[in-house]
């Protein structure tokens, strides 16, 4: 397995001492359900946001159908973590730049850059945290948990994702890669997407939803 050392940003989640029941409610919401075939309630905003999203991570991920499973994964895991999917990517930017198997100084890993005690505290034996939905069921989850701990606070619930609580450099960076990569207008985007589906590759996302 190839494993990238990152050390730029990548952060560090801490260990902290939790309640039986907030340790409960983490094991319940990491517990592994198959994922339907995409989060979104309307096929048409799902070929929307899916085609927008894959037209802009193409450098990133240059392989299609990789492309088109990492993105339904993700919108399905953030929605089900109550994170919206754009905050996601833009976490993702920052942490491991699109590198599944990323690994920090400090041993944070994948894409999301989960720190391997996590899964000694609320995951199962055998979790990989390489692996595509396991990594950002974590990752969602964790910062989900963040952002109740700090009652809604997104830049502290950022900070302490990283490991750098009462710093604001790591959040700044998230707003600023949310802002100028991931943000998503669906009426503002229509015609470049419909754009985009001209492509003959890209039109296949139509079919596969």
């Amino acid at each position: 397995m190839l494993a990238i050392a990152i050390d730029a940003h990548a952060g560090a989640q801490i260990y902290e001492p939790m309640a039986a029941s907030v340790r409960a409610g983490l094991v319940a919401a990491i517990t592994d359900n198959p994922a339907p075939r995409h989060g979104f309630s309307d096929s048409a905003d799902a070929v929307d946001w899916l085609t927008e999203m894959s037209r802009r991570l193409d450098r990133r991920l240059p392989d299609f159908r990789v492309r088109l499973d990492f993105l339904r994964t993700l919108h399905y895991e953030a929605t089900r973590a109550g994170i919206d999917a754009q905050l996601v990517l833009a976490v993702i930017q920052v942490e491991s730049n699109f590198r599944k198997y990323a690994v920090s100084s400090a041993g944070a890993r994948g894409f999301m850059q989960v720190m391997p005690f996590w899964v000694n505290l609320i995951g199962r034996r055998g979790d990989n945290l390489f692996g595509l939905r396991t990594n950002l069921r974590f990752g969602c989850v964790i910062l989900k948990h963040y952002l109740e701990i700090e009652k809604g606070d997104l830049t502290r619930a950022l900070a302490r994702y990283n490991g750098s609580l009462g710093k604001s450099d790591y959040p700044d960076l998230v707003f600023r890669a949310l802002r100028a990569n991931w943000q998503y207008d669906r009426q503002l985007r229509k015609a470049q997407s419909a754009a985009y589906l001209v492509n003959p590759q890209a039109t296949r996302l139509d079919r596969q939803i």
